[in-house]
């Protein structure tokens, strides 16, 4: 592998991405995506499983043949019965393992669910005992929500006052914002998927939690470790030791995701896919998108997000001008080495550079009349420095004698 590589250079950590500077383009990019998980949301919605909305399990052994002449007899033998929302339908098939093909139909009476397994039985040339059928409460998965929810703000608030003593405040705010995008993109692919909403999406969304702060609580100690009393020089800004801190951290951050992606993307698309597995598909889903949300937010987000919030301290603002006007200075520290004075337009180049790394309007003097106004001799001062021979021989009142001493 070349050592001038682009895979080399992120393994040494110093690639030299310039992901800091570029931070009003991610953010644009994360706002576009917000508004189309919101987009997702409004238009196409989630569709709820059976223990969120209730309803009933009809579960058919698969000896009967094909998940099609299931699937067929099904609605056959819901044909005609009525629900308070309407005609009964079935809401969803899939094959559980590899005995039992189950469906989930719309709410039922008793007497409604057993005429269908009856019906369902005939139609099938199975006997009736053949046939389980459940009713599932909506009520149950109103409560899994509330808990679900619970356990979401209990795990925010723990979080926050971690990171608040481990790092400080600003980078626990970035560090949730980025955790809230993540579970925003991962609700919106799934909304648009059109997955079943179930137990298992609301346990992988609470597990994706973890790893979402994993990489953030990563690139937060290593910009920490850089920035370390950085404000006691005039060499590097906050922002370029956070870009550095990225750049350091990047290649491991790859690394994890890609080693977490790998089985749930196995789980995913060969054990839901192509095994037919459709009870991992819901979770598979939820891991696989919220990892892969997870790295983004860590690295184009919260860090991005914590040098802005950063650079609004005025200790951090102060230092990064420092820095700023350094370098336009030649690199020469202005508090201990005396410059030449430059010209006005000098002074206006300098400053309006300054203000273009910073990404502020910095203020630009007209003129650098200061120096100039010390050089300059004050009225009625004697001319510094010695005076010259012809300067004595021209006193008035006779010049001075040969050999003789001066009186």
């Amino acid at each position: 592998m070349s050592r001038s590589g682009l895979a080399s250079r992120l393994y040494r950590g110093d690639a030299g991405l310039r992901i800091i500077p570029r931070r009003k383009l991610w953010f644009g990019i994360c706002g576009s995506l917000v508004l189309l998980a919101i987009l997702s949301f409004v238009i196409q919605g989630f569709t709820l499983g059976i223990e969120f909305k209730g309803g009933n399990e009809f579960q058919v052994p698969t000896s009967i043949g094909t998940m099609q002449r299931a699937e067929e007899a099904m609605h056959a033998a819901l044909e005609g019965e009525t629900t308070p929302d309407g005609p009964a339908e079935v809401v969803s098939g899939q094959q559980v393992g590899d005995a039992t093909y189950l469906f989930r139909t719309s709410p039922l009476e008793q007497a409604q669910a057993t005429e269908v397994r009856t019906a369902l039985a005939s139609d099938l040339g199975l006997s009736a005992d053949k046939i389980s059928d459940n009713r599932v409460s909506a009520a149950w998965g109103a409560q899994v929500t509330q808990r679900a929810l619970l356990g979401l703000v209990v795990f925010l608030v723990l979080v926050t006052g971690y990171l608040v003593l481990r790092f400080e405040l600003r980078m626990a705010i970035a560090a949730v914002i980025g955790l809230m995008l993540d579970l925003v993109l991962t609700a919106g692919v799934y909304s648009a998927v059109g997955f079943e909403v179930t137990p298992s999406t609301i346990v992988g969304f609470l597990t994706i939690l973890g790893f979402a702060l994993y990489d953030t609580v990563v690139v937060f100690d290593k910009i920490q470790e850089n920035t370390r009393g950085i404000t006691g020089g005039s060499t590097q800004t906050y922002a370029e030791a956070s870009n550095l801190a990225l750049n350091q951290t990047l290649m491991r951050s790859i690394n994890t995701s890609v080693v977490a992606l790998l089985p749930v993307g196995g789980l995913l698309f060969i054990g839901a896919g192509l095994l037919g597995a459709g009870t991992l598909k819901d979770l598979g889903l939820v891991l696989f998108v919220g990892m892969g949300a997870a790295f983004f937010s860590s690295i184009f987000l919260s860090t991005p997000l914590l040098v802005t919030l950063k650079e609004r301290e005025p200790r951090i603002r102060t230092h990064t001008q420092r820095v700023l006007t350094r370098r336009a200075g030649g690199g020469r520290d202005t508090s201990t080495t005396r410059r030449p004075a430059r010209q006005p337009g000098q002074v206006r180049q300098a400053a309006e550079q300054s203000a273009e790394a910073t990404g502020e309007d910095a203020p630009v003097p007209a003129t650098d009349t200061s120096a100039l106004a010390a050089a300059a001799p004050k009225v009625g001062a004697r001319p510094s420095g010695k005076r010259s021979g012809g300067a004595r021989g021209g006193r008035s009142g006779g010049g001075s004698r040969p050999g003789g001493k001066r009186r």
